[in-house]
């Protein structure tokens, strides 16, 4: 299979981890808009679903399921998202599409986090794809010379602002050696609003194409 193939695949397995008349915490991306296409055939089976950024919510929308607000349905039984790179216990980078702050509360608030990812995306040490970081505007020059004395290279994402009116920056050159020590280093950093590190809370469940871990 090529890597859409194995996005579809594992869009699909997802959906056995469904459960009626539950609402569905949804992720963002490519891969997860494979999975709202297939929610989309059991809309009248759920109570909706909470999105993690404006444009996952704006496709179920158009898919026919009701959009809820976190704060109006208390913790979920599933939330279901992609990654940029997924290492052998389950911790992850997220952030590619700049939705990693909600994507990370909503992560939190699931009692189950079922990952789906084309098989490219497993690696055996984090890193390789550049660490997103969210931070407050006025802060980004603080926040890259901390980073670049973590030893990161930090490039700010410019032209790009979150959803919640923020900056990127995309930590470059990092060996991530211990993902749970750098998400809390770089979570205590002034002005850091997130890190795209998925790692004091990793995912459930993976599933790489139509391989379920």
């Amino acid at each position: 299979m090529n890597a859409d193939s194995e996005k579809k695949a594992a869009a699909e397995r997802a959906l056995r981890h469904v459960e009626e008349g539950s609402v569905i915490g949804v992720g963002t991306g490519s891969t997860v808009d494979h999975f709202i296409a297939g929610l989309a055939r059991m809309a009248d089976r759920i109570e909706g679903a909470v999105s993690s950024s404006e444009r996952s919510t704006a496709k179920l929308k158009a898919a026919g399921i009701r959009v809820l607000d976190l704060n109006a349905t208390g913790d979920l039984p599933l939330y279901v998202d992609g990654a940029d790179e997924v290492d052998p216990h389950k911790r992850l980078i997220k952030g590619g599409g700049g939705a990693l702050t909600r994507e990370k509360i909503v992560a939190a608030a699931s009692r189950r986090f079922v990952c789906i990812v084309d098989r490219g995306k497993r690696v055996e040490l984090l890193g390789r794809f550049p660490l997103p970081v969210e931070v407050i505007p006025m802060a980004r020059s603080y926040v890259a010379r901390q980073l670049v004395r973590l030893g990161g290279q930090p490039v700010w994402r410019e032209g790009f602002v979150t959803d919640n009116g923020n900056w990127i920056l995309d930590v470059h050159h990092l060996v991530i050696t211990d993902p749970v020590g750098l998400e809390r280093a770089i979570g205590e950093i002034a002005g850091v609003v997130c890190v795209g590190l998925f790692a004091r809370r990793p995912a459930d469940v993976v599933i790489a194409g139509d391989e379920e871990s």
